[in-house]
């Protein structure tokens, strides 16, 4: 499942099943980028899917996921992610041509 050793923590950032999706910010043509696990992992307490920023992923164990699949060196790409993740949240907007 994992070529992590045991000492090793786990993030969520570098699991297969995390995704980055586009969600309606401000006008409704706006988005912002958020992070879902696709294998359904994250729920609120009512059930509903829940979303994450990068930054909370970045940092979110998944020791205990079933589900955990492990894209790459886990240590290597989180020290990247964490330097290069923007400082706030950022609004895009299409191009328009």
């Amino acid at each position: 499942m994992s070529g992590c050793e045991d000492d090793e923590k786990r993030y969520c950032a570098n699991c297969i099943h995390c995704k980055t999706v586009r969600v309606p910010a401000g006008d409704g043509r706006s988005y912002q980028l958020r992070i879902r696990c696709e294998a359904g992992q994250w729920r609120k307490k009512l059930g509903e899917e829940k979303l994450h920023k990068y930054f909370t992923v970045s940092r979110r164990d998944a020791s205990d996921c079933p589900h955990y699949e492990e894209m790459g060196e886990s240590r290597d790409f989180i020290k990247e992610l964490k330097k290069n993740l923007p400082i706030k949240d950022e609004i895009y907007s299409p191009s328009e041509y």
